[in-house]
Parts: structure tokens; C-alpha cells; sequence
């Protein structure tokens, strides 16, 4: 068991790390901010942010976290579902897990009521995979 939670552990800080270090300093030194701190900057100050499916992907041959940050966060004290590509891992470019993570979040944001933003930055599909995402998309 504490094996498995080792394992989870360091699943979700590859999630965390984004693309890894390389790409993140390209990103900032291009000027801009990776998902997580837009999304810091865009939910109110003090509130918490509850991050949706970082384990997305887990167990395929894809990233985990399906290069989408998704969660719940207060903004202008509104409780919103919100989405955010990240750039760092491909390009921010799709693939079916990142399909099925963003399906997920819209169904949860429908079924709740709750408004949906979308932070996009993305390179679109992921060519070896987009008969799989625009099918079912």
C-alpha cells in the first residue's frame, strides 16, 4: 500500500512540474505564465483552489494530467469550474485523455450549475492521435 501511494505521489509531481523544467523556463522566458499561476492570478486571493482529475492519463502512454489543469475556484466570489491548457507539455496540444478530461469537466460544471472558463493556449490536436479525439469530440 505504501508503495502505491509512493507511486501516486510522484504521479501527481510530474502534474505539478508540467512539461518539466526546461519547458516551463522557455515558457516564462517568452513572457508568460504556466496554467496553475494564471489560475492563481485569476481566482480570488485566500480562496482555495480544488484541482479536478490531476491523475488523468495515469497507466496510458500519455502525460498524466492530460496537459489540462481543471478544478473549482472562486471568482469575484462565484464558485467556477475552470480550465486551462498547458502549454508546457506539447504545446498544450490535445490528445483523447485531454478530450476526456475536458468532457468531464463541462459535465460537472453543467450538472452543478456553475460557470465554465476556459483558459486556452494550445497547439490543438495531437496529430498521431486526432482520429481518436475528433471522432468522439
Amino acid at each position: 500500500m505504501a508503495a502505491k501511494l509512493a507511486e501516486i505521489e510522484t504521479e501527481l509531481a510530474k502534474t505539478l512540474a508540467g512539461g518539466g523544467p526546461k519547458y516551463v523556463e522557455r515558457h516564462h522566458a517568452r513572457g508568460k505564465l504556466t496554467p496553475r499561476e494564471r489560475i492563481e492570478l485569476l481566482v480570488d486571493p485566500d480562496t482555495a483552489f480544488l484541482e479536478l482529475c490531476p491523475l488523468a492519463a495515469y497507466g496510458t502512454d500519455f502525460q498524466v494530467g492530460a496537459s489540462l489543469v481543471t478544478g473549482i475556484g472562486v471568482v469575484e466570489g462565484v464558485e467556477c469550474v475552470l480550465l486551462a491548457n498547458d502549454p508546457t507539455v506539447k504545446g498544450g496540444t490535445s490528445n483523447p485523455w485531454t478530450l476526456k478530461k475536458i468532457l468531464r469537466t463541462h459535465q460537472i460544471a453543467l450538472e452543478n450549475r456553475m460557470p465554465l472558463i476556459c483558459l486556452v493556449e494550445s497547439g490543438g490536436a495531437d496529430l498521431p492521435t486526432q482520429k481518436e479525439i475528433f471522432i468522439p469530440g
